[in-house]
């Protein structure tokens, strides 16, 4: 679908919003194999007057290259022969309300860097070698798979130095670097803010102008295709952040494209945002909705992610998200659900699914909307997976806590149990964590230094033991004390002090631990992959629970956590087998930073004492604001 116009086929797929492969029929598209026969650009814009392309290629003289309608589809199209790979472009718009916009294209690859605003033609050359690793992508169910992922913000994970002072690492840069340390560490999929390409830096990346371009403050799209290449050759999959709600309103975009509300919804009531002053995408709308889907098949299949996390869920599902009495519009049967864009959600996942068996779709959803991640032929919403929020402000809350009164929040950390299996859930520790005065995951701990560090390990290890697939934010790793900044580099110097150095192998050990007994994750979505064993020691503020791999390959493992600064001696756990139980991780060990006390040093033989509702247990000596992992030998 390169041909030097567009066909028919084409127009017809375009007008009834179907074409899955839109990218190959809008936007600047080479007009022929060879570089002389130009390219063919092409953008809908169904309510202009008149059409014009400025750019490199003709002196920026919109009057020299007017584009022509083809057909009846909204579309204008025209070759320019005379334009090439690297050219800035811009279309030059009448649009309906008479107003002449100078609009970057929606559909462009490549744009040039922020501040600066034109679009850019890009041909690409970069040849993949990661074929082994999308012919293994589908043979697993993605909720079935082991997920450890790592949160990165590419700006900002780590600077290197340069004749202006710091900057951040290009793609190719950091393909080697965030490989090698995500292997090392154990991540099994790095998750990326969003990388698509917009004008403001503090936005994260959540506030995007060019849905098609990967932002080019770090190199080429081809350079990013290059980056997913090697960390696939590494072993690590990549997760985008993908925003599907809502879009900024600089003039130059999206925003009344053609003099109309194009891609925003024309009524304010479900067209602005009024949290973040943005536009929200019209979700009713066939080629608005084609924009969006061909968009996420876009990144999976020309940049070969591996899954998409989708931003701002709720803010989609719900016509009066952040809105008061009258400043929203029910739908037609008077609720205040978005059908159209519970709609789009799931036509989204169903098309992502059905083209790309085994990628992951993730849901940032913090509501009790139903069904999330089932699948949308069971009335759900199809993503893979969802955000465990509320399990994140439980358990923060309860370990930013004096450990001298958590045993009356002893709750906190036992209610998520009883929700635990309604979806396939992440456990996230996210950016959202550590910004706007909340300070980073150690800042959080109470207590003198030791405590702090104590409690930091006590919460990322009860994390990896909880029911659910863990995310975690870079620096968390670290026991980054200062609160994330997206213009500065992570702390790395911090690993000098043991204490810090001891947060990172901890890490580090719990995702080998993690990989090497399945009981761990192998059925997080349903009560057969865990028993509570201890959930209402509330006064010793202690907790343990046992982890099953439900096909009986693999042991059981038993978590135990004491979480005041006490240690518990002689402490009895019920346990799911006879046998001689060892430690197979406790965060108190002097390697850790701990004060290298074990909850037994030489394994624990179970007796026929009952406990917990187990024939047999043990006995245990808990370490201070700690967590123990245990197996039979």
């Amino acid at each position: 679908m390169t041909g030097a116009t567009l066909g028919p086929l084409d127009l017809h797929l375009i007008g009834e919003g179907r074409h899955e492969r839109l990218w190959e029929a809008l936007g600047a598209v080479p007009a022929g194999p060879a570089p002389d026969d130009g390219i063919r650009f092409a953008v809908w814009a169904p309510h202009a007057r008149s059409v014009g392309l400025a750019g490199d290629f003709n002196g920026w003289h919109a009057a020299r290259d007017p584009l022509a309608r083809a057909g009846e589809s909204g579309v204008w199209e025209r070759v320019v022969p005379a334009a090439r790979h690297g050219d800035r472009y811009k279309f030059e718009i009448v649009g309906a309300d008479g107003t002449r916009r100078l609009k970057a294209d929606p559909m462009a690859r490549w744009a040039e860097t922020a501040p600066a605003t034109a679009s850019r033609v890009f041909v690409g050359s970069h040849h993949w070698r990661d074929d082994e690793w999308l012919a293994d992508r589908p043979k697993v169910a993605p909720h079935r798979r082991r997920l450890s992922i790592y949160e990165v913000h590419l700006g900002s994970w780590r600077h290197a130095p340069s004749e202006h002072g710091p900057r951040p690492l290009t793609y190719l840069e950091a393909a080697e670097e965030l490989g090698g340390y995500c292997t090392e560490m154990g991540f099994t999929h790095i998750e990326l803010m969003p990388v698509a390409e917009h004008p403001f830096g503090g936005s994260w990346g959540y506030q995007v102008t060019g849905y098609w371009a990967p932002t080019s403050r770090f190199g080429t799209p081809d350079d990013f295709r290059a980056f997913v290449d090697t960390l696939h050759q590494s072993g690590v999959g990549v997760i985008v952040d993908w925003v599907p709600a809502h879009f900024p309103r600089d003039e130059w975009a999206l925003a009344r494209f053609d003099g109309t509300a194009l891609y925003e919804h024309p009524d304010p009531r479900r067209g602005e945002h009024p949290d973040w002053d943005t536009l929200i995408f019209d979700h009713g709308r066939p080629e608005v909705r084609n924009f969006l889907i061909a968009n996420a098949l876009f990144w999976l299949e020309e940049f070969h992610v591996d899954g998409l996390r989708v931003d701002a869920v709720a803010s989609m599902l719900y016509l009066d998200y952040s809105r008061g009495p009258g400043e929203w519009l029910p739908n037609r049967h008077g609720g205040r659900e978005n059908l159209e864009a519970v709609s789009f959600l799931q036509e989204c996942n169903t098309v992502v699914h059905r083209a790309h068996p085994g990628v992951l779709t993730i849901a940032e959803e913090s509501t009790a909307w139903p069904g999330v991640s089932r699948p949308v032929d069971q009335g759900g919403l199809g993503f893979t997976h969802k955000w465990n929020m509320g399990w994140m402000h439980d358990t923060l809350e309860y370990f930013e806590r004096d450990p001298i009164h958590r045993s009356y929040h002893h709750g906190n950390l036992t209610f998520g149990l009883e929700y635990a299996f309604s979806e396939h859930y992440v456990l996230p520790l996210s950016h959202d964590e550590v910004v706007h005065g909340k300070g980073s995951l150690i800042g959080k701990m109470p207590g003198d230094p030791w405590r702090r560090f104590a409690n930091l390990r006590a919460l990322l290890a009860w994390m990896w033991a909880h029911p659910g697939r863990q995310l975690l934010f870079m620096g968390g790793e670290i026991g980054q004390e200062r609160e994330w900044n997206h213009d500065r580099s992570l702390d790395w110097h911090l690993l000098d002090d043991p204490a810090h150095f001891g947060v990172q192998t901890l890490v580090r050990e719990l995702n080998a631990l993690q990989a090497s007994e399945p009981a761990l994750w192998a059925d997080d979505s349903s009560e057969r992959g865990f028993r509570w064993l201890i959930g209402d020691d509330a006064a010793q503020s202690v907790l343990a629970i046992a982890r099953f791999d439900p096909s009986h390959v693999a042991r059981p493992v038993v978590c135990v956590a004491n979480l005041t600064p006490e240690p518990r001696d002689g402490y009895r756990v019920g346990v799911p087998a006879l046998g001689h139980w060892v430690e197979l991780l406790g965060t108190d060990a002097a390697r850790f930073g701990g004060s290298g006390v074990h909850a037994t040093l030489d394994g624990a033989s179970a007796t026929d004492v009952a406990a917990h509702g187990h024939r047999h247990s043990i006995l245990l000596h808990l370490p201070p604001l700690s967590v123990t992992f245990l197996a039979p030998q």
